[in-house]
């Protein structure tokens, strides 16, 4: 499965399955085919996803940091417009 991040604010950001789930869990949300992160939900899910690329070291932050930060962008910048972020409709 591809997980396909979805907002009206900017373009879409594309990820394989374990990706996609991994993204998900670091904001603590579960992995679904469906879902939605809300404008109020956003500047958490960025907190998160910032922490966690923080808490890495070496190849592992450099690979985490590559794969979070076109998600990061797609989130703030959807916070930015009152956009909310969908994948799977």
């Amino acid at each position: 499965m591809i997980y396909k991040f979805k907002s009206q604010a900017d373009a879409d950001v594309s990820m394989l399955e374990p990706n996609g789930e991994h993204m998900l869990a670091l904001m603590g949300r579960e992995p679904s085919a469906q879902g939605v992160v809300t404008v109020a939900q956003m500047p958490a899910a960025i907190a998160a996803l910032e922490a966690a690329i923080l808490a890495q070291e070496g190849d592992e932050h450099a690979r985490l940091r590559a794969r979070a930060e076109p998600f990061i962008h797609l989130l703030s910048n959807s916070a930015k417009a009152g956009k909310d972020v969908v994948w799977g409709v």
